[in-house]
């Protein structure tokens, strides 16, 4: 392929990754953003091929290649969607290692033809990009780690953290200046002891943030494979791979903005530390006040008949339960009878951005109906039932009502407004940020406990008999006056 298209096939598969990020922005174009996307990569995957392998590399690469193709296949058709954050996070640790493994070997790569300046700035790409990569593998592995509950998600926090991390900084700065002193292959030794200092200094910033900013955390990560794979561009001079990643890591920074914005937090504040801290165990003695109140199905049900708008509050518990489905049913029988049926998405509901609305758009829920926090706070107060389905942490008013909790600040779903609030949870335990929550313990907040599926079932059965009672009472009326 000559340089003239492969360069047209660079634009042509640039201008797909920019439709895709614009698609994937609303729920309602988010598949074509989809489709935008793999027709982007598989132009790049191909162009690349072509253009810079010759013909005794194919076989090599087509040994790599297929086996990649065949297991990613297999796990995204396999892996559940209450596995997608985790799905994700380890998929950033691989973006990390290339990185890692690419500098490594283009600084290993003999014969390359520069000098002076040229070879100072390709020098610094590589320490650079083997940095970010480093830290985005090891920082992926352990947020995976904690969201499959493999490692805890209570925040570590070793004595004197923050001048460890600013040791091992400056420490891969002294390598940095050793590295470029030297020629190659006489600088290996320091890019490797970086790496190893990176690769800890990824696993501690991580070990240190708690469970409710993994949202973040995710984010961030997926700033940062974008950062390593533009350095890899870099290294490689090829320009697809600098505007990708460049892509890919600025989507990340600002989606981890809107993140921190919706946790009331800053981004420094989410690396430096999580939820979940030392004022927790204050918090929780101060907070365990009154007694809460069980409901049943059928006292549920007859709130949801009785009330002219409902709004549906769903967190992770609904993903863990797979209850999107039944959910979604619930809704359309509610709407049949003229009760106005909502849904409030929280910005860091799940453990993932767009967690909830994914699920939602699963099982079919008219787009127009699910809002977001912004949009549906001030409707709580004129809100007849709200069903909080697995959420916690985004509907604890410790935030808006006492300034010393942990999430103090933090913009939550103010349920608590509503006329009734029914809580579907297993039991009376904290959220993943471990703070307690006050709003079980609310004259109006009834606990429906149990699985969410078992009694989002029970809900729609009851709601289905009745609605099947009243047709059979309106046709016997029928053949009577007949």
């Amino acid at each position: 392929m000559s340089n003239n298209l492969l360069t047209v096939a660079y634009i042509a598969a640039s201008a797909l990754f920019i439709l895709s990020l614009g698609g994937l922005s609303d729920q309602e174009t988010a598949r074509k953003g989809n489709l935008y996307g793999i027709a982007g990569m598989l132009i790049a995957v191909v162009a690349t091929a072509i253009g810079s392998i010759n013909g005794s590399g194919y076989g090599i690469l087509t040994v790599a290649v297929v086996p990649g193709v065949v297991i990613g296949a297999i796990v995204a058709s396999r892996v559940a969607m209450t596995s997608m954050p985790e799905l994700v996070a380890i998929l950033h640790s691989f973006v990390g290692m290339a990185a890692v493994l690419v500098g490594i070997a283009n600084y290993l790569q003999p014969g390359q033809p520069l000098v002076g300046v040229e070879e100072t700035i390709h020098k610094l790409e590589i320490f650079i990009g083997v940095f970010i990569g480093a830290v985005t593998f090891t920082g992926s592995v352990i947020a995976f780690g904690k969201l499959r509950t493999i490692i805890k998600s209570k925040p570590l926090r070793l004595p004197a953290r923050h001048f460890l991390n600013l040791v091992m900084l400056m420490a891969s700065v002294g390598l940095g200046v050793w590295f470029m002193g030297v020629e190659s292959p006489d600088g290996l030794m320091p890019l490797l002891l970086m790496t190893t200092i990176a690769s800890l200094l990824g696993v501690h910033l991580v070990m240190a943030i708690g469970g409710a900013d993994m949202p973040v955390v995710i984010s961030m990560l997926n700033s940062y494979s974008g950062w390593a794979a533009a350095a890899a561009g870099f290294m490689l001079s090829n320009d697809l791979l600098i505007i990708t990643g460049a892509l890919v890591g600025s989507s990340g920074a600002i989606l981890s903005y809107i993140m921190c914005r919706a946790m009331n937090r800053s981004f420094i504040s989410v690396i430096l530390g999580g939820f979940g801290t030392s004022n927790s165990s204050a918090q929780s003695s101060s907070q365990i006040m009154g007694e809460s109140v069980s409901t049943t199905v059928d006292e549920t049900v007859e709130w949801l008949l009785n009330a002219k708008q409902v709004i549906i509050t769903p967190g992770y518990g609904m993903a863990v339960a797979q209850a999107q489905h039944s959910v979604s049913e619930i809704t359309k029988q509610l709407r049949k009878r003229g009760v106005e049926v909502r849904f409030g998405i929280h910005p860091v509901a799940g453990r993932l951005p767009g967690h909830m609305n994914v699920l939602l758009a699963e099982a079919n829920v008219p787009y127009d109906i699910v809002l977001e926090m912004d949009e549906i706070n001030e409707d709580f107060l004129k809100t007849d039932v709200v069903l909080v389905i697995g959420a916690n942490d985004t509907v604890n008013p410790s935030a808006a009502e006492d300034p010393e909790s942990p999430i103090a600040g933090m913009p939550v779903l103010e349920v608590w407004k509503a006329k009734h609030v029914v809580v579907m949870k297993r039991s009376m335990a904290s959220g993943y940020a471990g703070v307690e929550n006050p709003l079980f313990y609310k004259e109006n907040t009834h606990m429906l406990f149990g699985d969410a599926k078992k009694n989002v079932d029970l809900i729609l059965n009851h709601l289905q008999s009745q609605e099947e009672a009243i047709g059979v009472s309106k046709a016997l009326a029928t053949s009577t006056a007949g």
